[in-house]
């Protein structure tokens, strides 16, 4: 029996109890999700994701997401005095003022799975923070900066350079 399959994709046969299997379905038509192979791939990529943040030394790259009260900007100066202590692992950062004095901030992380464990204990250590949650991928982002002295990438040429 010859194998159509990708070869990059490999065949599994799983056995659910079968209400597991009813409400896997359930879920998989209320979301309007494509299929069931493709849903227990993203639950497995969930789970070995939040494998991998308590595990030393592995980089991984995620979000974190906190929800606080802004307290006339002292919780805001905490956060952002946090984060400062985080730079290398900090890439960027989204605030949106919520109604009854909240905000949401969304950080893009990336980092030593424990410097980013760190991390939002420390945040979570802010007087005035009510939420916090990271979410963590396997998958990296890709280098912006050389690091330890060697060479970036050449850069595209510029508009004008490209018009000489």
């Amino acid at each position: 029996m010859e194998n159509d399959a990708s070869p990059y994709l490999a065949r599994l046969s799983v056995s659910l109890p079968a209400e597991l299997l009813a409400q896997l379905d359930a879920m998989i038509a209320k979301r309007g999700l494509p299929n069931r192979s493709q849903t227990i791939s993203e639950l497995i990529r969930h789970e070995l994701a939040e494998q991998s943040q308590g595990e030393i030394g592995t980089v991984i790259a995620g979000t974190i997401t906190l929800i606080y009260r802004a307290e006339s900007g002292r919780v805001r100066h905490a956060l952002a005095q946090t984060q400062l202590t985080y730079l290398k692992e900090v890439i960027s950062s989204q605030h949106v003022f919520l109604e009854d004095d909240q905000s949401l901030e969304v950080l893009l992380v990336q980092g030593p799975s424990e410097r980013l464990q760190a991390l939002c204990d420390d945040l979570r250590k802010v007087r005035g923070v009510q939420q916090i949650k990271l979410v963590a991928t396997t998958a990296l982002l890709p280098p912006l900066h050389a690091h330890g002295g060697g060479e970036t990438p050449d850069p595209a040429p510029s508009s004008i350079e490209a018009a000489e």
